[in-house]
């Protein structure tokens, strides 16, 4: 059997990196796991290729010469999807699809000849069987969780490592939280299932043995939430691993911002390796948080837990919201205060977008605010309800915020303040002279201090930290690059999209 697994494209947003990529030579940030693990359930004599659409292009020849398609997608990349389903059928090939794309809106897909709306561990194997007696069917809806148990490596040989800026890892799945925007629990239950501490383990060696020495991300949603098992079990055996290999990575991952009441927990990640974590904080607006039910946001002051998180040794990269119901017409002011107070350098600011399934959607569907589907990607100002702040004015104000935060002056005000109070843990690293790095150095100084309109803010930055936090400098170099993209993407937005 001939398999081509298939990863559509990704638009390009803030999450998407691309203007940072080129300094480094890189393609995308990192490999499609969820289809690299979907591989590894398929019988060991199939012949699978994988193509990841946004590192190369889909040829057609891969497509015809194939027995199956597989797809996997999440909604962000619905308009690359229905081009490769379009292709697909042009050449009568068969296709299986899976992921949160299909698992919330199959009944989208009539065309598609097999759907897996479970996950791997449960319904993949259950199709296998079926297409083995030659019986599979149209769909294989969500059942029984998946047990993390039984869960097989990623399939590491089907990607060329190179391409991508960072690995991926996955430890558990779910979450007990009920944010009503959010599809995690529609997809992956209340209840967290987590791999064993010697899978994880085991899953690193691989990655190690492949001469991987770079990032490696925790892809779980939300890292923190079996604190007894990872302070006793998992992160210790981490921090022994790291050690004994001089640390050979650099992880990161997700988490609430109540990681910051556990002392321990944030040492035992920094020490374990961990720099950086994102954090849902959605918006300083009490009212808000509470109607989207992010309760565990609520009843704290959210800039005085993001500077003990940083205070640890991780950088908080922050997600930020706008569109709420309870969102005051100042709601574009106060997060730009909120954000350049609490020197968050990577702020995540989108529209609120009501995703197919989730609470929000039933929500506003029964209000008949409803006025289409999402299209996942809440920076491309396609709301999809009626929001009650003026549509316009919310717009506008969306557009004026994140061309704020990422204007030169606002940003480089908050890598510097960062900087003055950041204590990382201290690893020996090696890779700071790799030429890769050295190539992004080089092309920093030409595109940002040379050519950008940011030189000014570029070159203080360089020198204050040569000159007051030396070890830095490769960081401001990085932040450097990071928000040549963001402008770039903030510029973007305001440009191409407009009220409609």
């Amino acid at each position: 059997m001939k398999i081509l697994m298939v990863y559509p494209k990704c638009p390009d947003t803030f999450w998407s990196y691309k203007d940072a990529l080129r300094f480094i030579r890189k393609k995308a940030i990192t490999p499609p796991l969820g289809l690299l693990t979907i591989a590894a359930m398929l019988p060991d004599d199939w012949d699978i290729t994988l193509a990841d659409m946004n590192v190369r292009p889909l040829e057609d020849h891969m497509i015809r010469d194939a027995d199956y398609v597989w797809i996997s997608a999440m909604s962000i990349q619905q308009k690359s999807t229905d081009d490769v389903i379009r292709r697909c059928l042009d050449f009568e090939t068969p296709i299986v699809a899976g992921g949160p794309l299909f698992s919330t809106g199959w009944q989208d897909y009539p065309d598609i000849d097999h759907i897996i709306c479970g996950e791997g561990e449960t319904a993949v194997a259950e199709f296998l069987s079926d297409l083995k007696k030659g019986a599979a069917g149209k769909l294989y809806p969500a059942g029984a969780w998946g047990d993390m148990r039984v869960s097989p490596a990623p399939k590491w040989d089907l990607v060329r490592m190179k391409d991508y800026a960072s690995m991926s890892i996955q430890y558990s799945r779910g979450c007990p939280y009920a944010c009503d925007f959010c599809d995690i629990t529609l997809l992956f239950g209340r209840k967290v299932r987590t791999k064993t501490t010697k899978q994880i383990i085991d899953e690193l060696d691989l990655i190690y043995a492949s001469g991987w020495r770079d990032s490696v991300f925790f892809v779980d949603d939300n890292f923190i939430i079996s604190k007894h098992q990872l302070k006793e079990d998992l992160l210790p055996e981490l921090i022994s691993w790291m050690e004994e290999r001089n640390y050979p990575f650099i992880f990161n991952t997700q988490a609430s911002i109540n990681i910051s009441d556990d002392e321990q927990l944030m040492q035992l990640m920094a020490k374990a390796g961990f720099n950086k974590i994102f954090v849902g904080i959605e918006s300083p607006n009490e009212a808000s948080l509470g109607e989207c039910s992010k309760n565990h946001n609520l009843n704290r002051s959210l800039i005085d837990s993001v500077k003990k998180i940083h205070q640890s040794g991780l950088e908080v990269q922050g997600g930020f919201i706008v569109g709420f119901d309870s969102d005051p017409r100042t709601i574009f002011d106060d997060q730009i205060a909120f954000i350049q107070n609490s020197s968050i350098i990577t702020a995540m600011v989108g529209l609120l977008s009501a995703l197919k399934g989730t609470e929000l959607y039933h929500k506003l569907k029964d209000e008949n605010r409803l006025v289409k589907e999402g299209s996942g990607d809440n920076t491309d100002c396609s709301i999809n309800f009626l929001p009650r702040m003026e549509k316009e004015y919310l717009l506008e104000g969306y557009k004026r915020l994140v061309s704020t935060i990422y204007s030169p002056a606002c940003y480089y005000a908050r890598v510097k303040e960062f900087l003055k109070t950041y204590r990382p843990i201290q690893f020996p690293r090696h890779d700071l002279f790799k030429p890769a790095y050295l190539l992004a150095l080089i092309k920093s100084t030409f595109l940002i201090g040379i050519a950008g309109r940011e030189r000014a803010q570029y070159w203080k930055l360089i020198f204050w930290t040569m000159f007051r936090r030396p070890k830095f400098v490769p960081l401001a170099v990085t932040y450097a690059i990071y928000g040549y993209h963001y402008r770039r993407t903030a510029d973007r937005v305001v440009k191409n999209h407009t009220a409609d």
